[in-house]
């Protein structure tokens, strides 16, 4: 429940007398304009910085460039009666909307202030809210929000419920139309936090942002089970266990500097294509330490991190859900000052194997970057899919086919390539020429194959290995002959299956090559009102 208090300020102060004038007029503009700058007190402030919170004003100067903030209904308070609202109708009431720039670019921002009711949802709030949505739609702008709200207003009843509908309803509209980002940066709770999840990218800062469907206390009293909020609902929680949040950071500051730096890497709208940037790391860079970094011998880890900092424009690339489902990486970099999405396996992690989260994360992550035009390059050394009961009973069958489906729908360019292992139906899932890649080149320490060679070896050849005096020995010379005939670096090259196998060195100006070529394709999916996505 949002409690009303001092905090929470009235009528704001006005010029002593009534202005006669235009001069009058503009002045009690002014210092209405000031007092709503100010917000509604001393000590509310106080209180927000106490917890380690900045104020919605002060986050919006930190997101936008300086100066370029233009505030919409600034001047908006609610109608409502009843429950001591009547005597408390501060301006903005407890949300800012506007639009500014990022680098140049237009914005579209809305700010819970929660030092105004505790940033609650009322149904002019809500409305303000709705209006800046429609217009970042209009415009064709990102829409950025940054949360720190307590719910529902519920003194004002089904009116605050009725404008998260009209929320919702408005991030699918706006979805892979614009790109939305929600900022949590204090609380969200009930059905508030459909919101965030409806939209591309959720940034979370620890210790003061939370995000559940039910609290501890609801939690508590219906299962037994006590849980702390951010136990419940932290940042560290929906970045690493629930998936929910794409970022997570220490402080607002770096929050949302990051958020700035993503703006950076993506489109206006889902008609443009990424802001390209000037880049000084030469086009045709060889990488000789990529002869070393990846051992040829498939059973041996290495970290696909350096990989792709050897191949990007300066080794720099942001990684989106870096702590969830780590046995795959989803990260966006520049190549030649183009942004590209990269998708890879993780043979740190699980082996790289595919599984349930592994092939949800992916598969967003592709839809997100075909919604706003981002070329997508997949790096595979993927063994297969996770055998186990957990992964069956858990529907890795329907898991696995969103990673399928969300590749086969995409019309950007897509390039891939074969590091090292690629395997069985992992194999065909991560982007293969047979789904559609446009271009698919392999290094000479590539395996393609239905499974590894000792599986293959056990299943062709197992009378043969069974009834041999030294089951061992043939076991072996079986292994190394089905190698020879089906596993060799250019099998699937000498059947059109790849496109070619390149020096690892040549990567980075092969990957750059191929984009140019591929930068004016045009691909239609036929006629439809939408697809029919495995869930």
């Amino acid at each position: 429940m949002t409690v009303l208090d001092e905090a929470d300020t009235a009528n704001s102060a006005l010029p002593a007398g009534e202005p006669t004038d235009a001069r009058g007029r503009v002045a009690e503009l002014h210092a209405i304009r000031a007092e709503v700058l100010r917000g509604p007190s001393e000590k509310a402030t106080e209180a927000q910085h106490a917890k380690g919170k900045l104020t919605a004003r002060e986050r919006i100067d930190l997101l936008l460039d300086a100066g370029s903030f233009q505030e919409v209904e600034q001047l908006r308070r609610h109608r409502a009666t009843g429950f001591g609202l009547e005597a408390k109708k501060p301006y903005t009431d407890g949300v800012i909307t506007g639009w500014g720039t990022v680098e140049g670019r237009t914005v579209f921002v809305y700010a819970h202030d929660f030092r105004i009711f505790g940033g609650a949802l009322g149904e002019a709030h809500a409305t303000k809210i709705h209006k800046i949505m429609d217009m970042a739609i209009a415009a064709g702008a990102p829409l950025v929000s940054l949360n720190d709200g307590a719910g529902a207003r519920i003194q004002e009843g089904v009116s605050a419920l009725a404008g998260y509908g009209g929320i919702f309803q408005r991030n699918t509209k706006a979805s892979g139309v614009i790109p939305q980002i929600s900022v949590m940066l204090g609380p969200c709770a009930g059905g508030a936090a459909y919101s965030p999840a409806l939209t591309d990218f959720v940034f979370m800062v620890r210790e003061t942002s939370q995000m559940f469907i039910t609290g501890p206390d609801v939690v508590k009293a219906v299962t037994g089970e006590e849980i702390t909020q951010n136990g419940l609902g932290g940042a560290d929680v929906h970045a690493e266990t629930s998936g929910v949040c794409h970022f997570a950071y220490d402080d607002e500051e770096t929050c949302i500097a990051e958020v700035r730096y993503l703006l950076s890497m993506l489109p206006q709208n889902n008609r443009e294509n990424p802001p390209r940037a000037e880049s000084s790391d030469p086009a045709d860079r060889r990488s000789e330490v990529l002869l070393d970094l990846v051992p040829a011998d498939g059973n041996r880890p290495y970290d696909m991190t350096k990989v792709i900092e050897e191949l990007v424009d300066d080794g720099d690339y942001l990684e989106v859900h870096e702590r969830w489902a780590r046995n795959i990486i989803c990260a966006l970099a520049r190549l030649d000052g183009q942004v590209v999405g990269i998708v890879a396996n993780q043979p740190q992690s699980l082996a790289g194997v595919l599984d349930i989260e592994a092939s949800e994360k992916a598969a967003r992550f592709v839809q997100m970057c075909d919604a706003f035009n981002i070329p997508i390059i997949t790096l595979l050394d993927v063994p297969g899919f996770l055998p186990g009961v957990d992964q069956e009973h858990g529907g890795i069958i329907r898991h696995g086919a969103k990673l399928l489906y969300a590749y086969c729908n995409a019309t950007v360019p897509r390039i891939s390539l074969i590091l090292r292992k690629a395997y069985g139906g992992a194999y065909i899932v991560m982007d293969s020429q047979s789904i559609g890649a446009d271009l698919t080149y392999a290094w000479p320490t590539n395996e393609i194959a239905v499974m590894g060679a000792e599986g293959a070896a056990n299943v062709i050849f197992r009378r043969q290995i069974a009834s041999a005096e030294d089951p061992e020995a043939m076991r072996v010379r079986m292994v190394k002959e089905y190698k020879a005939e089906l596993m060799h670096p250019y099998y699937a090259a000498e059947r059109g299956l790849v496109d070619d196998v390149i020096d690892p060195a040549e990567t980075r100006e092969v990957l750059i090559k191929s984009l140019a070529m591929l930068h004016t394709k045009h691909a239609d999916l036929p006629s439809r009102k939408h697809g029919n996505p495995p869930q």
